[in-house]
């Protein structure tokens, strides 16, 4: 099969027009560093048995602590947390400082601060071009009061209007 030639920016771009909702991956790795990123790859797959999924690029530092058998959470954001997103979208040394971090299943940080909440293991993990895509079964969930998503379009942040 022939691959079609695309110009990457501009196919990033029409894959922008899509509305994603913003997330925070948290994870500890094998010596105990904390790790998290900001991701809009987050999908659901499946409600019995209860899965979902995100993808990480195959270049990220942080990929060996995530895969098949390690634990994660998912946080979805609130519009008000995108200084957060920002936070946890650079490659900064410690993007957990000054947050009230508890920790969840299998020793994850858990933020504070939610819309939803989805504790994790890693079930499967599959190649996606140039990313992984990892399918969590969700061990534990939670939600909080219904605000306004944080969501992601056309290459910035957006507001959601409910009418």
């Amino acid at each position: 099969m022939t691959q079609p030639e695309f110009e990457p920016r501009d196919f990033r771009n029409a894959l922008g027009k899509f509305p994603t909702g913003v997330t925070i991956i948290t994870t500890k790795n094998e010596s105990g560093e904390l790790i998290g990123m900001t991701a809009s790859s987050f999908n659901t797959v499946s409600l019995n048995p209860p899965l979902i999924l995100w993808s990480i690029d195959k270049g990220a530092r942080s990929l060996p602590s995530f895969g098949e058998g390690h634990h994660f959470a998912v946080h979805v954001l609130s519009e008000h947390q995108q200084d957060l997103s920002n936070t946890f979208a650079t490659k900064s040394e410690d993007k957990f400082a000054g947050l009230d971090v508890t920790f969840g299943i299998g020793e994850v940080p858990l933020l504070p601060e939610f819309n939803a909440r989805f504790q994790c293991v890693c079930q499967h993990e599959y190649d996606g071009g140039d990313h992984v895509i990892l399918v969590g079964r969700v061990l534990d969930y939670e939600t909080a009061d219904c605000n306004k998503p944080l969501v992601f379009h056309s290459g910035s942040y957006a507001k959601v209007s409910h009418e």
